[in-house]
């Protein structure tokens, strides 16, 4: 039999040199195209004849199992001596790290929170929410008015805050659950566009588009941390609370019901399951992480404004859980991470940067859709 052509590398290639045209030119796309497509064809031609040398590598890599196997407990200890040294190296970061590199984990750490968030709705539950940077803005909105209109401090405000955020899931949540896939993205998309809308024109309450500054920091046993070295410990243990409090919850029978309603929502409703409440919990405990999230961002910035609460936020959110694998904690935290310090590390090249960002999410949906850390059986279905 004739081995069918493989056109897969082609329209990778096709599609790359696409992206690449409207930067460089016809001439450009087409060796870019030539190079890709030629590579890619050559690889292929040449593991047909290294398969004696990949079986080898097979039986070499079996017998490293088998002794690796029989130095468990080594491996053990070494994995938790590799845990601790990341400990180490994470906790002691401000004392050799320059204050903009201590800036960007600062942002890494809140958008943990949110991505954590975010991931209980559409990772646990399976529900598509456009919308989400909706919560985080009326958390950031709502500490920066508690604050500067009623001279209540961090403490204080933060949990009003919160109460308000989910208040507010609540009520997106009770007419949206009535609704399943691109129905209920788009009725979500709507409520994150009717809050940043809001914000931007309600100019008595938010000042509109000039926002709100003279936002005081959090104080804690008299002393501000406004300071960057400071505020890394104060976000640092809040994204600390956040993991350990969304693992136990996901390891409850709340959490196990969520996963039921994801892979099988009759299925869940026919062995007693309250579909309709479970969904409503979980919109409420995304949202929960969401306007503590935002509350850290308003009172690291000190500043707030509709601009940094747009539909794009809500792309970048739902990007980092997708990459770094739905319903998968630590894969979220990979995922933030990643999306946060990436574009940083990419600045020099401004203008190729979301190209690049955006072609390895593509690349990524096509070759492992279930994210970096995600499990076999969870992917991204829309």
């Amino acid at each position: 039999m004739k081995k069918k052509f493989n056109l897969n590398p082609l329209i990778i290639a096709v599609w790359l040199a696409l992206l690449f045209l409207p930067f460089k030119g016809v001439k450009a796309a087409l060796i870019l195209f030539t190079v890709i497509s030629t590579s890619i064809y050559l690889l292929n031609f040449l593991l047909v004849y290294t398969k004696p040398l990949l079986a080898k590598l097979k039986e070499a890599c079996a017998v490293l199992m088998n002794n690796l196997q029989t130095k468990k407990k080594q491996t053990e200890s070494a994995l938790l001596i590799s845990r601790y040294a990341l400990l180490v190296f994470i906790l002691f970061v401000p004392f050799f790290a320059k204050d903009y590199f201590i800036d960007v984990l600062i942002l890494a750490g809140i958008y943990i929170i949110l991505a954590q968030g975010l991931n209980v709705v559409v990772g646990f539950a399976g529900l598509l929410n456009l919308g989400f940077v909706a919560f985080y803005a009326i958390g950031a909105y709502s500490y920066a008015l508690l604050n500067t209109k009623m001279g209540l401090g961090f403490w204080s405000s933060l949990p009003l805050s919160v109460v308000i955020v989910v208040f507010s899931g609540f009520l997106l949540a009770v007419p949206a659950l009535r609704l399943k896939g691109d129905y209920l993205a788009i009725v979500t998309l709507g409520f994150g566009e009717i809050v940043r809308l809001l914000a931007n024109n309600w100019d008595t309450v938010t000042k509109g588009p000039n926002g709100i500054g003279g936002i005081e920091p959090p104080y804690f046993l008299g002393t501000s941390l406004g300071r960057l070295s400071y505020f890394y410990y104060f976000i640092l243990v809040f994204v600390a609370i956040t993991v350990f409090v969304v693992r136990r919850v996901y390891k409850s029978g709340i959490g196990r019901a969520w996963v039921a309603i994801r892979e099988d929502e009759i299925a869940s409703s026919s062995i007693g399951i309250n579909t309709t409440a479970y969904k409503l919990y979980a919109f409420a405990f995304g949202a929960f992480w969401a306007g503590t999230a935002g509350a850290l961002f308003a009172a690291k910035m000190q500043f707030v404004s509709p601009e940094s609460f747009t539909f794009m936020e809500s792309v970048l959110i739902l990007s980092m859980v997708i990459l770094g694998g739905l319903g998968s904690i630590p894969g979220v935290i990979l995922g933030a991470i990643i999306l946060v310090i990436l574009p940083e590390m990419l600045r020099g090249i401004q203008l190729y940067r979301m190209l690049a960002l955006g072609s390895g999410l593509v690349l990524l949906m096509i070759f492992r859709p279930q994210g970096l850390l995600g499990g076999k059986g969870v992917s991204f279905r829309g």
